[in-house]
């Protein structure tokens, strides 16, 4: 009889399920496409009913591709991270819009308590910003009437995906969260791993709306599908399941993603540090062991960037043509990707993006060039801000979609000064989420599902002294462009 474990994988733009077996092996798979919507600008919104649906569909489909004889240890949920989904608690059904993570209509909500950025900073490990949850909570019961209603009534319940896609799995038995999912609600405070009344208190979100914070990886509930009885063993947000599955499990190891956005963690163990500009992020907490902590710098616009360049400006129809456009540019054009504003260190949501140092000779692989640049440069200001603060990141495995592009891969080595490995394995999340369900379960093959293979190694090759040349003129150039953003019109 075979072992799997199942990982659940729902994110912006698709809902994956995995059956990973004990050699790390994926037995079945499955993937539905979920529909994102932008309303307005700055609106993104997911259907709640969309991303449930899609889910249940995918891990029917990996059900039915097992045998009868397979062991089902348990399954674990990674999902996109602060994006909240409304529902009602006696029927299960949920409001319909579900802010993405990308949603900036609460704006409004936390602007007027920017000069609270300090404190929050300190309880929460996060800033003030319109992309967590809290502020696009208190915006749709300012704004939404049936939801106010239902949140008088005591039947408004709210969380992150996960906890509404395994309340859905466990017919409403279980309504909980994990520490790294929870934080992303803006309402944690980071030294208890529990809700903060001052945090509850500043949105004005009643604290029975909430789900109970529990262990990333232990008991959260059963499960019942397909005539089969699940346990739920993990939860995890996205990026932090990344982490795990690409080995990042020891302090002052580090990852990059490449995916929607893009992402720097540092593994600071059970060490919490607090660097201005940067995110204190609860790692994840297993049953009867410390919590671990990550120091986190986030990109806004990565994958979006080049969906940009290829939907909106038409310079290309691919993203595997994008190493060899960046190759054949002929000039630097300097690129602030800042679609979606600028989010580590600087955290200006009024920056807008730009590109200068164009002329008359300008091509389009110099504006894809660019972009790949401007990213790299984003993930430069995050690793200095860690070296500024007496962190010292020795390299980096990397993953996610934009990591096949060679060309950023190399020119991102060569800022950072140091080596980043890419990993063959293209479903890191799935794999970290996999490994803590099956430790959770007491298989022993769990450390197999975070050891990837590294499939090729890039070492900086530009002299130091250039670097540092290019960041400063960096530096100055995204000074310009922000302050200039300022006088703009919203």
């Amino acid at each position: 009889m075979s072992e799997v474990v199942l990982a659940l994988d729902q994110g912006s733009s698709s809902s994956r399920v995995l059956a990973v077996d004990s050699r790390g092996k994926v037995l079945a798979r499955a993937q539905r496409p979920i529909k994102t919507s932008f309303p307005r600008p700055g609106w993104v919104e997911h259907d709640a009913s969309d991303i449930a649906d899609s889910q249940e569909a995918a891990l029917d489909a990996v059900l039915a591709k097992l045998p009868s004889s397979t062991k089902v240890l348990g399954l674990g949920v990674a999902s996109q991270r602060s994006t909240v989904v409304f529902w009602d608690r006696r029927t299960g059904d949920p409001f319909p819009v579900a802010p993405s993570w990308q949603d900036g209509r609460a704006a409004q909500v936390v602007a007027p308590l920017q000069g609270r950025q300090a404190e929050v900073h300190e309880k929460t490990g996060l800033y003030l910003t319109p992309y967590y949850s809290a502020p696009k909570i208190r915006w749709f019961l300012d704004h939404e009437d049936g939801l106010r209603r239902l949140a008088d009534s005591g039947n408004l319940l709210v969380g992150p995906v996960s906890t509404y896609l395994v309340w859905r799995l466990t017919k409403g038995e279980s309504f909980v969260t994990d520490p790294s999912m929870a934080q992303r609600m803006l309402l944690l405070d980071l030294r208890s791993l529990q809700w903060d009344d001052g945090m509850l208190s500043l949105f004005g979100v009643p604290r029975e709306l909430l789900p109970a914070v529990a262990s990333s990886a232990g008991p959260l509930g059963t499960a019942r599908r397909q005539g089969r009885d699940i346990p739920v063993l993990a939860m995890l947000g996205d990026q932090q399941a990344a982490a795990v599955g690409l080995g990042a499990v020891e302090a002052g190891s580090s990852v990059l993603n490449y995916g929607t956005g893009a992402f720097f963690l540092h593994n600071t163990g059970s060490t919490q540090h607090r660097i201005p500009g940067l995110l204190t992020s609860a790692g994840w907490r297993v049953e009867g062991r410390p919590a671990v902590f990550l120091e986190e710098g986030t990109v806004h616009a990565a994958g979006t960037s080049f969906d940009w360049l290829s939907s909106n400006l038409g310079l290309f129809k691919r993203k595997s043509e994008i190493d060899r456009l960046c190759r054949a540019s002929g000039q630097r054009v300097w690129a602030l990707p800042a679609l979606g504003g600028l989010g580590a260190p600087r955290w200006d949501f009024k920056a807008r993006a730009v590109f200068a140092g164009l002329t008359a000779q300008t091509r389009k692989e110099d504006l894809v060039r660019g972009v790949a640049e401007g990213l790299a440069f984003l993930i430069n200001d995050i690793v200095l801000c860690l070296r500024s603060a007496g962190l010292r990141p020795s390299g980096a495995k990397v993953s996610g979609g934009l990591s096949r592009v060679d060309y950023l891969l190399g020119f991102q080595a060569d800022l950072l000064g140091m080596r980043l490995e890419r990993c063959r394995e293209r479903e890191a999340t799935a794999m970290g989420v996999a490994s803590l369900a099956a430790e959770a379960a007491g298989a022993d093959w769990a450390p197999r599902l975070r050891s990837p293979v590294v499939e090729r190694t890039f070492e900086p090759s530009m002299a130091a002294e250039e670097a540092a040349r290019l960041a400063a003129v960096w530096q100055e150039f995204v000074a310009v462009q922000t302050k200039l953003a300022k006088g703009l019109p919203a």
